[in-house]
Order: structure tokens, then sequence, then C-alpha cells
């Protein structure tokens, strides 16, 4: 059954740097196609791809250069000249990783063997996270909206200091982490008194409207709530809205996402299953009071789940879910209307990246076109049994076994056909790794390029490669 289109409020795509930033050039094509796709905002994670000056300098990216600061606001222009509007993500408390890895902030994390979460007791990392805003906000002229974000601030209260403050009668974990949130929000309000501050709401989920009251965060900042799940609880969303509405905080945003959510190393993502989750969104906001004011939704795509992990799909191989998720946003629901006007848009047949084809020749209208197909091609070579599972093979454990390998006695008819097939298999892959390699280096650094290899083919190919050098070694033990 349909719901009504998405309410009034911005829509706003979340472009996650912390891995495979893209090439300059790819990253204005992209913003062409956002505002093609009604795009209102582009919430923009910098994390160590923000060129960071003085103290800070140690912050930016070691392995591919970060932005130059004429670069970012020659995207804000363009963004601008597109009516999108641009929003900065900088965490403060939580997913610190890129900042506490450095060995001279070693101090300010919470405890020792978690590097994302910042110690809240001590003044240094209060100074830290406003010279980290003051910089990006210096580096966009006229902003008036901030995410400080402030999600997973995982181990919070386990550090010595935060003992300590929580022997006090009555003190809890939930009140350490309001008071830091309150802390930085009232900084920021006090350098930027017109700013609007977004945080992310996960924190507070399980905190009681007195609590949320008596926080002081009323009025300063608008949670933004996030579900990337495509079974997402309804009520149980709804419900959660309507009790921060009730707190005082009525001025609330949605997250959805369109990829990055589904596992942590996800190379090529389902359409169906983002567009599932923004089908129950679609339900949470037809159900919610008059009193709740929904400014927007984020729809989230994760490059990383953290710093420090592996890279999620890239953005080429899930445009068509961005396309399908709007759509769906739009119409209410994902109609053969709504599928209709993404395949036209995009130039497919189909909105599964994995099945898309293309209606006519020409890359203008879906920008990485040939990457998203290239890279459809490789994975499901590489998601093959025939070679993922090539040890597993009957003639391999048949007849080259770690016992056969040992002992260097082999059958040479049986091992060469063998080691055949297992170079076949290498040719191949080589081929489609070069097509893949090629086309992403146009859109991303050489590093993304080595990194997206390294992780995705190197673990396949390694065995394969095993195999035949072994085979080569043991067969000249056993042929004149």
């Amino acid at each position: 059954m349909a719901s009504p289109p998405w309410p009034k409020g911005k829509k706003l795509v979340h472009l996650d740097l912390k891995g495979a930033p893209p090439r300059v050039e790819y990253l204005h094509k992209l913003i062409e196609l956002f505002s093609q796709l009604g795009v209102d905002g582009l919430l923009v994670e910098y994390e160590d791809m923000f060129p960071y000056e003085g103290e800070l300098k140690l912050l930016q990216s070691t392995v591919q250069p970060a932005y130059s600061r004429e670069e970012l606001l020659c995207m804000q222009d363009f963004a601008k000249s597109k009516g999108i509007e641009v929003i900065p993500l900088v965490q403060t408390f939580g997913h610190m990783e890129f900042v506490l890895k450095h060995r001279p902030l070693w101090s300010l994390r919470e405890v020792p063997y978690c590097v994302g979460t910042l110690n809240p007791h001590k003044e240094e990392g209060v100074k830290l996270v406003m010279e980290m805003l003051r910089q990006v906000v210096k580096l966009h002229p006229g902003l008036n909206t901030l995410h400080i974000g402030a999600d997973e601030v995982y181990i919070l209260g386990e550090g010595e200091e935060s003992k300590l403050w929580l022997a006090s009668s009555g003190r809890t974990v939930e009140q350490l982490f309001l008071s830091h949130v309150t802390k930085v929000a009232k900084a920021i309000k006090e350098a930027w008194p017109h700013m609007t501050i977004i945080m992310w709401d996960d924190m507070m989920r399980g905190m009681s409207q007195d609590i949320l009251k008596a926080s002081g965060l009323v009025g300063l900042v608008q949670p933004m709530l996030w579900d990337y799940t495509p079974n997402l609880d309804v009520d149980k969303t709804v419900s959660l809205l309507e009790k921060y509405s009730s707190a005082g905080m009525s001025h609330l945003w949605a997250a959805s996402s369109f990829k990055g959510s589904t596992t942590v190393y996800t190379c090529v993502p389902s359409t169906q299953r983002h567009v599932d989750n923004h089908l129950q969104w679609l339900k949470v906001a037809a159900s919610l009071s008059a009193a709740v004011n929904l400014q927007g939704i984020a729809l989230t795509g994760w490059q990383r789940y953290d710093h420090l992990s592996v890279l999620c799909e890239l953005m080429p191989v899930a445009l068509p879910s961005l396309a399908a998720c709007l759509e769906t946003l739009h119409h209410g629901q994902f109609s053969a209307e709504a599928q209709g006007k993404v395949t036209e848009r995009l130039n497919i047949s189909s909105v599964e990246v994995e099945t898309m084809g293309r209606t006519s020749e020409g890359d203008s209208l879906f920008p990485g076109r040939r990457l998203a197909e290239s890279i459809v091609e490789l994975n499901s070579l590489l998601n093959s049994e025939d070679i993922r599972f090539f040890e597993n093979d009957m003639f391999v454990r048949g007849w080259f076994s770690p016992y056969h390998q040992q002992k260097k006695m082999v059958t040479p008819l049986i091992t060469m056909q063998i080691h055949s097939q297992a170079s076949t298999y290498l040719t191949t892959l080589q081929k489609k790794v070069e097509a893949v390699r090629e086309e992403l280096v146009r859109l991303y650094p050489d590093s993304t390029a080595q990194e997206w290899i390294e992780e995705h083919v190197s673990p396949v190919v390694a065995p394969l490669q095993r195999i035949t050098e072994d085979i080569r070694a043991c067969v000249k033990e056993m042929v004149p």
C-alpha cells in the first residue's frame, strides 16, 4: 500500500569522505546528478580529507592528499549554483578515530584501547573539537547548519576520570554524555549564534523525557534519528520521535541509507533492500503527530563503518539505489512509474546494478557507469564458487592435498590439469581487475584503487597463485 510522499523538508545526500574520496571532477559530476535527482543538500563528512591547518595539520590524510581550500570552496560554489546546500558533519565525541589515532592525541581518549571516543573531562578535548569546528566553519562561507555527530560513543564511562565523576551520588553515563554535548553545542552557539546544530540521536534513545528536558540540550540541537534497516520498526521509531518532541526537541530529522549499511564489506548494493528502508520511513512520516516538525531526511551513503574499517560499496555502483530511494520518497511508493523515472534518468534497464544493462550508448546520465559495470562483472567472477573455493575442488583435494604437497609426491598428469585450470582463472581475473583499475583511477585516488583491489581481489587470487607455484615445485620433483 502506498504512503503519502515524503512531507516537506530537505532531502540531503550524505557524502562520506573517510574512504574513497572522489577526484574533484567526479565530485562535480555527482553534484550535477544529485541536483537532477531533486537533492536539496549535501551532508559532507570530511574526516581527514579536510585541509586542517596549524596544530591540526596532522589530522590530514597521508594516504592521499586532502582536498585543498580552493577545491572545497569551488565545490561549495558549484553545489550552490545547483541549489544544493552544503552541511559539514564533524564528529565531536564518538567516532573520532581519525583524530585520536595520532600519537600526540592519545591522551585525549576515554580509554587507551578505544580509538574513537573522546575523554569528556579534559579541557584540551573540547578545545580540540572547537578548533576543528572553527576551521571547518571558516572554510564554509555563509554556513547556517552544522552536524556534530555524537553517535556510538563506545566505552563512555569506563575511563578513570569518568569512573571518579560517576562515583558521586546520582551521576549517570547518560548525564556524562549530555553534559559534553551540551558544552559543545553551547560553545557553538556562542561562537555562531545563528547556527543550526544537528546531532545523531542513538545515545539518547534510552533516555527519559525528564532527563532530556533537564539536560540543557532542548533548543540547542536537532536530533537526527537514523535507522538503515529494510524492516525498520515503524511504531518504535514513531514513539522515539514523539518522545524527543515531547521533551521539547520538536525539530527533528530522519536518516535512511542508500548504501554502506548492509555489511561492513559489501561490494555491490541491493537497490530493493534500500528502497524497503525508505518505504518504512514513509510509514513513519505518515504516522507522526502534528507536534513533530520534521526538518528533512538524510540519505546516508557510508564509505566505511568507521575510519579503521574496510571500504563499503563505492558511489558509482550505488547510484541506481540512490535514484530509486529518492523516487520512492517522491512518489510515496516504488511504483512502476517511479522505477520508470529511474531507468530513464540513468539510461538503464533495471534498477538493480547487477542487472542494470543499458538502454543506449553514452555515460553522461550516469557518472561512473563504466566503473559500476566493471565492478559488477568482477564481483560476479570473484564470488563464483569455482574460483572462490578452488581449494575445495575434488581434484585439488584428491590429488594435491597438503599431504601430497608436503611429500612432493603427486600425479603430474592431474596436477598439471589443476595448474592449467587455476592459470585460466587467474588470466580471466587479471583482465577484469585491470578494467576495474583503469576506471577506478579515473574517479578516485590511486590509493583507493590499490585498497579496493587488495581488499576484494587479493584474498581470492592469492590461493590460486599459491597452488600454481606449489604445483610447479612438486612436478619438478616428479618429471625428468
